[in-house]
């Protein structure tokens, strides 16, 4: 247990954890606890949280519920997608890029109620603590940061639940058995994991699936929408402005109806262990693919392959919480640079559990159809000049044939 501790801010969903989290605050820690719950596109109805935080003896003026869905996707999604961010080429970073946000309500609320704390819910195994630890701290240097998970012993369900009945905890029906396995869930994504997902080579049931048809119940007959660009980020869909979240939320329906955005993942934790991970992704898959597409015919060929070298650091970045670190700033300061023309539309095919390119077209497009054409035509390019750009790259591996490429045994 840390220093002595007069007010906390927690982040608060209003589940069994975080509901044992704040009575053990009030007990453990003797202090004033103040909660805050984000919107940020979960699904789930926030209000029963604010009546199980009064019903804990939370004071009405420290409950915190933000609707925070358009902030998150503005400031949070779209910036990584500009970068097509995927951790270990695959996770398009839903929980991760969650986190930073979460943080920095915490910290801005601490500030507001005079909190000298903030605290969260991640256990000691995950990311999670590291992500928020990480903001916390970038955000205030000198925070107490409480991690209940760290420091108490209710190390089991039972535990959690015999807690939660010594003090007249709510518990709802389905938590008092044994979760099958965790979810957490935003607009971007869904995430489950553990339990009967532990084993990586049994393969998850459908009941796992909550945002998406499968792929094989998907209807046979494909969808054909335009995503509108500009400046790197998906404004438009068939023609019809969205803002960044109504946007995110059409693009799932279109994912979930087509059984695109799963994603059955062993990743490498930071902490340094592997975990198995069920992903769906719907309207990300469908961003992803079509914001690549957007950059294929408006990015030069140099910008467009250093942001292919510079996409794992980046999304490794986010991955292990570091995104209010200068380098991740830097280095988006040089993805925003590049996304300044990738402004057109592109056309999509979704059928099945995949998003094919259909077409795509941007008034600052490099595509020249009169250079790459087979066709004869006065074009600004001279077939052989072919002969000498050959020659000289081909200089140093001719110097090397005449050596001989290795030394004789």
């Amino acid at each position: 247990m840390t220093e002595r501790v007069k007010k906390v801010v927690l982040a608060y969903s209003g589940g069994l954890d975080t509901s044992v989290i704040l009575k053990w605050l009030q007990t453990a820690y003797g202090c004033e606890v103040v909660t805050f719950t984000a919107d940020l596109g979960q699904g789930e109805e926030l209000e029963p949280a604010r009546k199980k935080a009064e019903l804990l003896g939370i004071k009405p003026e420290n409950i915190f519920i933000e609707d925070v869905r358009e902030e998150f996707v503005r400031d949070y999604v779209f910036p990584m997608f500009r970068a097509n961010a995927l951790y270990e080429g695959q996770y398009l970073l839903g929980t991760s890029i969650a986190r930073p946000l979460i943080a920095k309500k915490q910290i801005e609320i601490a500030a507001k109620t005079g909190a000298d704390a903030v605290a969260h819910g991640a256990t000691g195994k995950g990311n999670d603590q590291v992500r928020f630890e990480l903001a916390y701290y970038a955000l205030k240097p000198n925070v107490t940061i409480i991690a209940p998970w760290r420091e108490w012993d209710l190390s089991s369900r039972t535990k959690l639940i015999a807690f939660a009945e010594a003090h007249q905890i709510p518990i709802a029906k389905d938590k008092r058995g044994e979760a099958p396995f965790s979810v957490d869930a935003n607009l971007l994504h869904s995430s489950s994991e553990g339990k009967v997902l532990e084993d990586p080579d049994v393969a998850p049931d459908e009941m796992v699936y909550q945002r998406t048809l499968s792929p094989m119940d998907a209807p046979d007959r494909p969808t054909v929408i335009t995503v509108g660009f500009e400046r790197g980020d998906a404004v438009s869909i068939d023609g019809e402005p969205f803002s960044p979240a109504t946007l995110l939320t059409k693009l799932n329906e279109l994912g979930r109806a087509n059984g695109i955005g799963r994603l059955d993942l062993v990743e490498n934790r930071f902490v340094g262990m592997k975990s198995r991970g069920v992903y769906e992704t719907p309207g990300g898959t469908i961003l992803h693919a079509a914001h690549r597409a957007m950059e294929s015919i408006t990015l030069d060929r140099g910008a467009a392959h250093l942001k292919d070298e510079l996409m794992p650091r980046y999304a490794e970045l986010i991955y292990n919480g570091f995104w209010f670190a200068p380098e991740r700033e830097m280095l988006q300061a040089a993805i925003d640079k590049s996304q300044e023309l990738v402004t057109g539309t592109v056309r999509l095919k979704l059928y099945k559990g995949n998003v094919i390119v259909e077409g795509r077209s941007s008034p600052y497009s490099l595509y020249d159809q009169d250079l790459v054409t087979f066709e004869d035509g006065a074009v600004a390019y001279d077939h052989r000049d072919a002969e000498g750009f050959i020659k000289l790259n081909a200089l140093r591996l001719r110097t090397l044939g005449k050596r001989g490429r290795g030394r004789k045994s």
